[in-house]
């Protein structure tokens, strides 16, 4: 059993800090060093070669503070939330104070001034399959939400295959409307595991759908080397307008496969289960939760579609299909690889562009659904440098089932036992 961790804050002084009475600079500060395994990011498709304009068509939400703070001699998880039915995501619509917590059963709930509303803001538990890998699997905000009131959400139905359905909140903003439901996307699941899980609107303004390889074990329905299958893929789609064909969506021009070779919608293959994945900077981060040995984060340029991530030729940097001499051209190679001894499943993941804490900008956060650990690390030259471990700072945490963030790009761990936890400074 891992140790409970306390509802006070839990603090432990960093190794190495800024100086007593400093003021506070964007340096990254020293936690304890991670026995990750840091690859070189080597493959042969770059991760590092992102456009110089990159950084101004982020999605990321807060940004950073040139304000002078106390020195930071800690971190902590406070815990905002609690005795919620296996909250799995949190999310919220740009400038809004408002935080969101979807939960496995179906609902999505609100944190409104620090206190949890007694209503969901939405409820759509009698259409949603809560059982094993199945449920409410994702949440995300349209990037004009405050003008037109539109979210989405990913779910398993009631015969257990994939559905993203828009809805638009109420006249009152603590409330959906139930009644505006609008299919914009299904497929079958061959099986009841790996049914992929995020969906988030990328600095394009397209939205992007993860979903995992069908299920089984070793890729048994042979989808994710298949471009013209949507299964192990992430899918890209313009839910801002209709398809020729009268679908409640269109396909982005630039698609990898929008002129043949794949189906239109698919964006990027070769993933198992990638259950959660983020933009930054002109960057995907994808969180891929591995088969019986290594668990993998994968890095590469938003704007490279099409690209392979090797599933099941390789597991992480690992031979998977052939168990040895895989051929690894033209597969995108992961950045982070880790094996069973320190996790089973990989809970990616955002990089913190918050303003609390500016000693941690730039910092790719994730966890474990096992380790229930936290570490990061910071993307640069085309792989992963300062890996950093920050469980001795804040403690262990039971089953991890995501990360997330506010509309201030401050960052949130859900956890399936019913907490939501926040990561904190703590200051001198």
């Amino acid at each position: 059993m891992k140790p409970s961790v306390p509802a006070a804050l839990l603090v432990l002084t960093l190794a190495a800090c800024t100086a007593e009475g400093e003021p506070v600079t964007t340096t990254a500060p020293s936690g304890t060093s991670t026995s990750t395994t840091v690859p070189p990011g080597t493959s042969t498709t770059d991760p590092s070669t992102t456009s110089t304009t990159a950084a101004a068509t982020t999605t990321t939400r807060g940004t950073a503070t040139t304000t002078t703070l106390p020195p930071l001699v800690g971190l902590a998880y406070e815990k905002v939330a609690s005795g919620l039915p296996f909250p799995l995501f949190v999310d919220a619509p740009p400038a809004d104070g408002r935080l969101f917590i979807a939960t496995k059963d179906g609902a999505v709930h609100i944190v409104k001034d620090g206190q949890l509303l007694s209503q969901p803001f939405l409820d759509i538990r009698e259409l949603v399959l809560n059982q094993g890998e199945q449920g409410l699997l994702g949440l995300a905000f349209h990037p004009d939400y405050a003008e037109n009131g539109l979210f989405y959400v990913h779910y398993s139905n009631r015969h257990g295959d994939t559905e993203l359905v828009e809805y638009r909140v109420s006249d009152f903003p603590d409330l959906a409307d139930p009644e505006s439901a609008r299919l914009v996307f299904w497929t079958q699941q061959p099986a009841t595991n790996h049914n992929g899980g995020m969906v988030a609107f990328g600095p394009d303004g397209y939205l992007y759908l993860g979903l995992g390889d069908g299920g089984g074990a070793g890729d048994r329905f042979g989808n994710s080397q298949r471009p013209d299958t949507v299964l192990g893929k992430i899918l890209r789609l313009d839910v801002d307008g209709l398809g020729p064909d009268g679908s409640a969506y269109s396909i982005p021009p630039d698609n990898p496969f929008v002129d043949g070779g794949g189906a239109p919608e698919v964006w990027a293959y070769g993933l198992r289960n990638p259950w959660r994945f983020s933009f930054d900077a002109g960057l995907l981060y994808i969180g891929d939760v591995g088969q019986n040995a290594w668990e993998e984060i994968d890095v590469a340029p938003l704007d490279a579609g099409g690209l392979n991530y090797g599933w099941p030729i390789t597991e992480a940097l690992h031979c998977f299909s052939p168990p040895s001499g895989c051929e690894v051209a033209g597969l995108t190679l992961p950045v982070i690889e880790y094996g069973r001894s320190e996790g089973c499943s990989v809970t990616g993941g955002f990089v913190y562009r918050g303003r609390a804490i500016p000693e941690l900008q730039g910092h790719y956060f994730y966890s474990d659904w096992c380790g229930g650990w936290l570490r990061s690390f910071i993307f640069r030259g085309g792989a992963a440098a300062e890996a950093r471990n920050w469980t001795e700072q804040v403690g262990e945490l039971d089953d991890v089932s995501s990360l997330g963030t506010d509309a201030g790009g401050e960052l949130y761990v859900t956890t399936a036992g019913g907490d939501v936890w926040k990561l904190v400074a703590v200051r001198s």
